[in-house]
């Protein structure tokens, strides 16, 4: 079962987004929190037995979206599946959850990105019939 996450689950959200994203439970809580409060952003669970094993996060994006050509855009930001559970199509449900509350929002597209050398992603999103808009490395300097 996939459904949309409550202000309840943020305990959940945040230990399951810990074991994909190098943050604290307690930050992740905060930002999560935080987010849900705005409207704009949608977090979805998914569960096997009552067990929860996933999790995607998506967002309305107003800005410039590579590849893109309406706005707002649906944005993947995360999605999630604990080893073990996957390639059992959980995280084709959980973006399938995420594609529709985008079109429920008047999104015409739907994005993501992923990072350059992280291989299981690109290949997921290929999967899912993404394209490919461009490819970019980012740089930073301290002044």
């Amino acid at each position: 079962m996939v459904r949309r996450a409550e202000k309840s689950d943020l305990a959940i959200l945040a230990n399951l987004a810990t074991l994909m994203w190098d943050c604290s439970v307690d930050t992740l809580f905060y930002e999560f929190s935080e987010m849900m409060t705005k409207g704009n952003v949608q977090f979805f669970l998914k569960f096997a037995n009552d067990v929860p094993v996933g999790f995607a996060q998506c967002s309305l994006r107003y800005d410039y979206v590579e590849g893109t050509e309406t706005t707002p855009v649906g944005y993947l930001e995360g999605i999630f599946v604990k080893e073990g559970f996957r390639n059992k199509g959980y995280a084709k449900e959980l973006l399938a959850a995420c594609e529709m509350w985008a079109k429920d929002k008047g999104c015409k597209e739907f994005a993501s990105d992923c990072e350059i050398d992280n291989m299981d992603s690109f290949y997921f999103h290929r999967a899912m019939n993404f394209k490919e808009a461009n490819r970019i490395i980012c740089f930073t300097k301290m002044l």
